[in-house]
């Protein structure tokens, strides 16, 4: 979209294996429908912003399967944009990551999904988003990382380096951008526009740069056996990334 197209109200910046920007983006759902706000929702790749990374000393074992896994799926989404538009992406995101995350464990099939399992998820997601399910077909093109790297690196450009998902642009272009909010919980319907606000408030505040804790509740997520109106249990993430430096 350029700058003197209509521009939307929100950007979002996501990787669909990423639980906190899935968790988050219900919740700008639930505010975009309040306000009749328009949401974009652009790539940012964990694998792409981490190649520089030995997953091995930095991460938990399981992380560069994930990451690598979200980076197969953005390529779908990717093609799905190229080939139908925007809307097509707002349809597809939900579709696949609610198929990772709100399930049961048990149903998931534990771990990220991978190969066959990945070939089903996005076969069921495209059908519910109303796609061709030949677009399944980029999950290994790599000639879409590119453009993923190219829009991972937008939205680094925005926020600096030391970031992970989501990443939100509020007013662009020249409206403030963040790493965040990372929430572990869905707000209520009467609580999500006074959440809002109050994000809103302190990101356009000039001067404003960061507030953080890396203490997390699990997020409220099945499959993280967290069901609503549950507390997951609290962890220390490290920055976001549960490092594990060794």
């Amino acid at each position: 979209m350029s700058d003197t197209a209509v521009q939307p109200h929100v950007r979002f910046w996501f990787d669909p294996v990423c639980p906190f920007a899935w968790m988050t983006s219900k919740w700008v759902r639930m505010v975009a429908e309040q306000r009749g706000h328009e949401v974009e929702w652009r790539f940012i790749s964990l694998r792409l912003l981490n190649a520089h990374v030995d997953y091995d000393s930095h991460f938990p074992p399981e992380y560069e399967a994930g990451h690598t896994s979200g980076l197969h799926l953005l390529r779908v989404c990717a093609r799905a944009r190229d080939e139908h538009g925007p809307d097509a992406v707002a349809r597809l995101y939900p579709a696949i990551s609610s198929r990772i995350f709100d399930v049961d464990p048990g149903e998931s099939g534990g771990g990220m999904p991978a190969g066959e399992r990945a070939q089903e998820l996005l076969g069921a997601a495209l059908e519910e988003a109303g796609l061709p399910a030949d677009l399944a077909t980029a999950y290994d093109d790599e000639s879409y990382d590119a453009q993923l790297r190219a829009e991972t690196d937008e939205a680094l450009a925005l926020t600096g380096k030391d970031v992970g998902t989501p990443i939100l642009h509020i007013a662009p272009p020249e409206g403030a951008a963040f790493f965040g909010p990372v929430i572990s919980r869905l707000p209520s319907e009467e609580e999500a526009g006074a959440l809002w606000d109050h994000v809103v408030g302190l990101a356009t505040f000039p001067g404003f740069a960061e507030l953080k804790r890396s203490l997390r509740e699990l997020p409220q997520l099945r499959a993280f056996g967290v069901d609503e109106g549950e507390a997951g249990v609290q962890e220390d993430w490290h920055g976001g990334s549960r490092r594990q430096k060794k």
